[in-house]
């Protein structure tokens, strides 16, 4: 599947969770939901995956973790938070650079049209920006 595609099936899956639940519950409610949605897209589902950090050309486990990976190409990170802040889409920079990854969503949950709680990031580039 191309990453368009990934992509979309995942913003569906998550305005059907964010259509259910609505805003206002804990993120591993959501992050839960979301998994069991696109796992029934058909798509490969995998959540709280440790992400090493990768200094000096040493791997050094430090407890992080990305929340869901798709396909085994494009991370999701899921919020539920008053807005999305630079601090956040950094966090998931750090993720797809540590992991070679290419596409990542970034899904804020607590907002009342979800529409406007998603940033995609391509390639380390903040399409938002």
């Amino acid at each position: 599947m191309t990453y368009k595609e990934i992509s979309y099936s995942v913003v569906g899956a998550a305005l059907k969770v964010h259509k259910e639940l609505g805003p206002g519950l804990l993120e591993k409610a959501y992050q839960e939901c979301l998994c069991y949605e696109i796992a029934k897209c058909g798509l490969n589902v995998e959540k709280e995956i440790a992400m090493p950090l990768v200094y000096k050309g040493v791997r050094l486990d430090c407890g992080f973790r990305m929340d869901i990976l798709v396909e085994n190409k494009l991370v999701i990170e899921t919020k539920t938070v008053s807005e999305i802040n630079e601090i956040h889409t950094a966090q998931l920079l750090s993720y797809l650079k540590q992991g070679n990854y290419q596409l990542g969503l970034l899904i804020n949950f607590n907002t009342v049209l979800l529409k406007n709680g998603i940033r995609r990031v391509v390639n380390g580039l903040d399409e938002n920006s």
